[in-house]
């Protein structure tokens, strides 16, 4: 099971490897860790985010570990979707309807739009946007692109995908 985790370290050195060794005696696979020291929480400590693998079991002997170590345990949530892309339609965006553009992905309950940005140079020229769309599998993400290539198909939009994916 894949996870994200929030935990605040105090910045002293050796925090992250108190931070880590819980990971490590649990065999979690540790994905991405993006420690903000620049940024401080009210309470003084440095934030850091983990994204992890490791069996359900594990998580509670986890943040047990990270909290005996000294370590605040923020927040810890399922990762669901572990496919991502981004994909760039061109046309005429908004007046055909973004909306339900998106909620034919969101609908598929293994697919979601998670992140949209627009560009609209006037009200009568063509618009573009960027979209980012977050699958539960690398099947589910293709199922998802030819979804969102019908819907481009109808409403005479350009999809433009990364150049080694094919929908």
């Amino acid at each position: 099971m894949r996870i994200s985790m929030d935990i605040e370290l105090k910045d002293v050195p050796g925090q992250m490897l108190l931070a880590l060794q819980p990971l490590s005696d649990c065999k979690a696979n540790l994905i991405t860790v993006l420690h903000h020291h620049q940024k401080r929480t009210p309470r003084k400590t440095v934030p850091v985010q983990l994204v992890l693998e490791t069996k359900p079991e594990n998580i509670e002997i986890i943040k047990a570990k990270l909290e005996k170590n000294g370590v605040r345990v923020v927040r810890v949530g399922e990762h669901r979707f572990r496919e991502s892309i981004n994909v760039v339609l061109i046309g005429h965006v908004i007046h055909t309807g973004i909306q339900d553009t998106i909620d034919e992905i969101d609908k598929t309950g293994f697919a979601e739009v998670v992140d949209l940005s627009l560009s609209m140079p006037g009200i009568n020229l063509l618009s573009s946007t960027l979209i980012k769309i977050d699958a539960v599998s690398k099947e589910d993400l293709q199922k998802a692109l030819k979804i969102l290539k019908e819907v481009s198909a109808k409403k005479d939009l350009l999809m433009i995908l990364p150049i080694n994916i094919q929908a």
